[in-house]
């Protein structure tokens, strides 16, 4: 199944889409964005150019699990998404993946403009990874 992963922001959203077989997550774009209506058309004409069968939206819940304002912002978001779009738009939770994305970036010496303009990306990447190993490992349950 080919699966989209977006990682919402006030200003960038990244998307990242794998390959039907779910062997690999790549990083497609970077939305560049502030207003909330229009990041969310866009990300849905991308769900299209990709072929998307099921959209994850990242969900950055607190450390103790609970929601935020920011966790709610991306569940809007994801609703409205579901609006626009025909396939499944799935919440997933997104907790460190920006700490992990920084490490990557980190680690390849990725800098100041290159740096900001790969990040939601980068992120959003982890998190369609983390999504593809939790659906390897629990197909069961789908």
């Amino acid at each position: 199944m080919k699966i989209m992963a977006v990682d919402f922001g006030d200003s960038r959203t990244g998307i990242a889409i794998c390959d039907r077989g779910e062997l690999l997550a790549s990083p497609v774009c970077v939305i560049e964005e502030k207003h909330f209506p229009t990041t969310v058309q866009k990300t849905a004409q991308q769900a299209q150019e990709q072929g998307a069968e099921r959209i994850v939206v990242g969900h950055p819940l607190n450390m103790d699990g609970s929601k935020g304002p920011r966790a709610q912002l991306c569940e809007e978001f994801a609703q409205q998404l579901g609006e626009l779009v025909s396939v499944p738009v799935v919440l997933w939770d997104e907790r460190q993946t920006t700490v992990s994305a920084i490490g990557f970036l980190n680690e390849t010496n990725t800098r100041g403009k290159k740096r900001k303009q790969v990040i939601d990306a980068v992120a959003a990447t982890i998190i369609l990874e983390n999504y593809m190993s939790y659906r390897k490992n629990h197909s069961e349950e789908e």
